[in-house]
C-alpha cells in the first residue's frame, strides 16, 4: 500500500503528512556530510556489555558536525511558513537554542545526556532527529551489517539507546522473527518473540494482542504485567509506511482508551 492510499483511508493523518512533507523538503537542503564509519574493533567490548553505539567511547563517533547541521536546520525551519503556529514555535526554539549553546549541546539533549529542555521540546526532538538520522544513516547501515543480532537481543536500540517505537513480525511460523524498530535513528534489531521490551517479562504473563478491525497488517501487542504496548506490523514489503509511527497514531488512541501505556517516546508530540 502507498502513503496516499493510506491517507485516503485515514484522512485525519493528512495534516500531519503535509507538515512532514514540508520538513522533508527542507531537509533536502541539509549538508551532505555523513558520520564516518567507526573502527568496529574499538567498539566490540562495549557492544558485548550492552553499550549503544552512540554512547560508546570506544566507537568514538564524531557528533560535532551533526550539532551544526541540527541548529542550521531548525533555524531554516523557523524561516518557513508552517501550519498550526509551528513557525512561531520554530522561531522560539531557535532563539532558545542560540541562548543555551554555551551550556548545552543539542545532540546530547536528543540522546538524553543533558538537561536542556526548551518549551518546545517535542519540536526539538522531531526536527533534531530528522537532521541527526540523516547524518547517521551510513553508520546505521554499516552497523546493521557488522553486528550479530543474536548477541544483542536487548530491549533498547543498539545505536542510540532509545526504546522501540514499533515492532515487526517477519517470516513464517514457527520460525517467525520479531524485530524492534527505533523511529529516532532508524535502526531495526532482533528481540525475543514473546518478551515485553519494557519490563522484559517473558514468563507466564506473556504478551497479548489486540487486532484492529480493517487494519489487517497492524495490531497492538501489550504486556499484561506492566501494561506497556507496542504497535506491531505483521507484514513485509511496506516497512517505510507501517513502521513510520505517525501512520498509526490512531492505534495509540485505541491503546490509551484501553488503559495501556506508551512507554517509548514519540517524535510527534508537537
Amino acid at each position: 500500500m502507498n502513503q496516499e492510499a493510506w491517507l485516503n483511508r485515514h484522512p485525519y493523518l493528512r495534516r500531519l503528512a503535509q507538515f512532514r512533507a514540508q520538513v522533508e523538503l527542507a531537509a533536502v537542503d541539509l549538508p551532505t556530510s555523513a558520520a564516518a564509519i567507526p573502527h568496529w574493533d574499538g567498539y566490540v567490548c562495549d557492544f558485548e556489555r550492552g553499550v549503544p553505539l552512540l554512547r560508546s567511547r570506544g566507537a568514538a563517533i564524531r557528533l560535532e558536525p551533526a550539532e551544526e547541521m541540527i541548529v542550521s536546520f531548525i533555524e531554516n525551519m523557523a524561516s518557513r511558513p508552517l501550519p498550526n503556529g509551528l513557525t512561531d514555535e520554530s522561531r522560539t526554539l531557535a532563539a532558545q537554542i542560540r541562548r543555551a549553546r554555551d551550556h548545552y549541546h543539542v545532540v546530547e539533549s536528543l540522546l538524553g545526556e543533558c538537561e536542556f529542555a526548551p518549551r518546545n521540546a517535542g519540536l526539538l526532538h522531531y526536527l533534531g532527529w530528522t537532521a541527526l538520522s540523516r547524518y547517521l544513516r551510513s553508520i546505521v547501515e554499516a552497523f546493521g551489517s557488522w553486528r550479530e543480532e543474536e548477541r544483542w537481543l536487548r530491549s533498547f536500540c543498539p545505536t542510540c539507546g532509545s526504546f522501540p517505537n514499533m515492532a515487526q513480525l517477519v517470516g513464517n511460523e514457527p520460525e517467525r522473527l520479531r524485530l524492534l524498530s527505533c523511529s529516532y535513528c532508524g535502526t531495526r534489531w532482533r528481540y525475543r518473540r514473546i518478551a515485553c521490551p519494557f519490563c522484559e517479562n517473558g514468563g507466564e504473563h506473556r504478551l497479548e494482542a489486540i487486532t484492529i478491525e480493517g487494519e489487517a497488517c497492524l495490531r497492538i501487542d501489550y504486556c499484561s504485567l506492566c501494561r506497556g504496548y507496542l504497535k506491531t506490523y505483521v507484514g513485509q514489503g511496506d516497512e517505510s509506511l507501517f513502521l513510520a509511527d505517525w501512520t498509526s497514531l490512531h492505534l495509540d488512541i485505541i491503546a490509551s482508551d484501553r488503559g495501556l501505556r506508551r512507554l517509548a517516546a514519540s517524535l510527534y508530540e508537537l
